[in-house]
């Protein structure tokens, strides 16, 4: 086996780990190989609804599902949409809270069978817990974790400082690419959700990819 090959076997391993423990905390979970797949088996399973929401997710995006979903003539609130006044971003984002299915990723997913999310305004992680009728939750292998504890750290030393870099924040994080529990203005980890089994009201699919994504 060549490098790679070994390092796919990895996670394939470490995904039917995580993806038995998801479904038995509740969560329809889904391992595939690569982005491609991901999309197939997430349009098959949203098809029939007509109103989505995006979280500020890069992940989903690389999917191609919101372009997908749109050439069919379905509504989509994105509020990472250009030219937005504070209103329509305001709106957008409450809208994502009420709409048909919503999307986004997962700042770290435990092999034991948790989600992990950590926001700066709060609606991507009301709008995956109560709201939509479905929600899909797409994450890179990179961000599977052993356990809640090393899901916390990851957030802390990887996805934090990287999307707060990636979002041009003025924070400590995205000068020193280190977390230090700041006060500052522009911080955006402010709200901690950890999804320990799927809501009660919200049918919630996870899919993992193969392949490194997002932050």
């Amino acid at each position: 086996m060549e490098g790679d090959t070994y390092h796919t076997w990895l996670w394939e391993r470490l995904a039917e780990r995580c993806v038995k423990n998801l479904k038995k905390h509740g969560f329809d979970a889904h391992s595939v190989p690569t982005v491609e797949e991901g999309r197939s088996v997430i349009l098959s399973m949203v098809s029939g609804y007509e109103t989505f929401g995006f979280g500020g997710s890069d992940t989903t995006r690389k999917l191609g599902v919101l372009e997908e979903l749109r050439g069919m003539g379905k509504t989509i609130y994105d509020h990472w949409q250009s030219g937005l006044s504070k209103e329509d971003d305001l709106d957008i984002r409450l809208q994502q809270g009420r709409c048909d299915c919503f999307f986004c990723s997962a700042n770290a997913v435990s092999a034991t069978g948790e989600i992990i999310n950590v926001d700066g305004v709060g609606n991507r992680t009301n709008a995956m817990t109560f709201g939509p009728e479905k929600v899909v939750i797409v994450a890179g292998m990179n961000k599977v974790t052993p356990d809640v504890e090393s899901a916390l750290k990851r957030v802390r030393e990887v996805a934090g400082p990287m999307r707060a870099k990636s979002l041009g924040m003025e924070t400590p994080c995205a000068e020193t690419g280190v977390c230090n529990d700041c006060n500052a203005p522009q911080r955006i980890c402010r709200v901690t959700a950890i999804l320990h089994r799927k809501p009660m009201l919200t049918d919630i699919s996870v899919v993992l990819v193969n392949q490194s994504l997002g932050f």
